[in-house]
């Protein structure tokens, strides 16, 4: 699945598509330091604003990765699991599907690619059949949890991950399902 868009601000075009094997693992670790770095500024430490390449990897294994391009530059990012498996205690409605390293390069923001990032994601959750989108940040980014928020997402619990250096606001929204067609 391709999806060709055109960013509102720039008018030129980007390409999202599925992360394969001749892609950068190293290229898109470091559009995560990118994306993430206003946030360790702020003294919020993601765990995307310091990951190695190999944690990357990893991470990109346990989903499908998505990947936004734009004049063969890597600008933006998220990986989707669904149904996701949460770990022990972890809020989460059964069968939610889950996304992580939703990231969008610094010199990309405001054209809404965020935004077409999160609705693949929780399309893609629904594709695989779950009903729930569950995700967490931290919850001193008062910003990004508006920006959930006004997407539909709603927190239904806190977490605390042992590669973080804050506690989590987890948020959950009801993903959209199709009507049933003759």
């Amino acid at each position: 699945m391709n999806i060709d868009s055109t960013g509102t601000s720039t008018r030129e075009s980007v390409q999202v598509r599925r992360f394969h094997e001749g892609d950068s693992v190293e290229e898109v670790t470091l559009l995560l330091h990118r994306a993430y770095a206003d946030h360790a500024a702020a003294g919020r430490i993601f765990f995307a604003s310091y990951q190695s390449p190999q944690d990357t990897r990893h991470r990109l294994s346990k989903g499908e990765c998505w990947i936004a391009v734009r004049d063969d530059a890597l600008v933006g990012t998220v990986t989707v699991s669904a149904p996701h498996t949460a770990p022990t205690g972890y809020p989460a409605p059964e069968g939610a599907g889950s996304f992580w390293q939703l990231a969008v390069d610094p010199s990309q923001r405001g054209n809404g690619l965020g935004h077409r990032l999160l609705t693949l994601a929780e399309a893609r959750m629904a594709a695989l059949g779950s009903t729930h989108a569950v995700i967490d940040t931290s919850a001193t980014a008062e910003d990004l949890v508006a920006w959930y928020r006004r997407r539909g997402y709603v927190p239904i619990g806190t977490w605390r991950w042992d590669v973080t250096n804050y506690d989590s606001v987890v948020l959950a929204k009801i993903l959209p399902t199709k009507p049933d067609t003759p």
